[in-house]
């Protein structure tokens, strides 16, 4: 079992930034890839980005290219996503989610995180 736990969201101004971190338990950390997921009102969940378990491999989703980077470090059982240049449309509960395989991520997360919400103002 892997727990995972988000920190960071809040409410910034279009073109601000904000970290976002996850937390997760267990020893096996690197053997994950992790990824950030998020899903804005009225809309149904979206890949954002992923990492392989030693951070290799990251993949984005087109919407956040050049302005959110991924990234992680194994030592403290933690990922992180820095967004940049934020946009009203990336408003949204952003969610922390793992897989063994950083090819299956994407699609088919095996644990979530429970969420934390970013507010974009305009």
């Amino acid at each position: 079992q892997v727990q995972l736990v988000e920190s960071g969201g809040g409410l910034v101004q279009t073109g601000g930034s904000l970290r976002l971190s996850c937390a997760a338990s267990g020893r096996t950390f690197s053997s994950y890839a992790m990824g950030w997921f998020r899903q804005a009102p009225g809309k149904e969940r979206e890949f954002v980005t992923a990492v392989s378990g030693f951070g290799g491999m990251t993949r984005y989703a087109d919407s956040v290219k050049g302005r959110f980077t991924i990234s992680r470090d194994n030592a403290k059982n933690t990922m992180y996503l820095q967004m940049n240049s934020l946009k009203p449309e990336d408003t949204a509960v952003y969610y922390c989610a793992a897989h063994r395989l950083f090819s299956d991520l994407g699609s088919r997360p095996e644990y979530w995180g429970q969420g934390t919400q970013v507010t974009v103002s305009s």
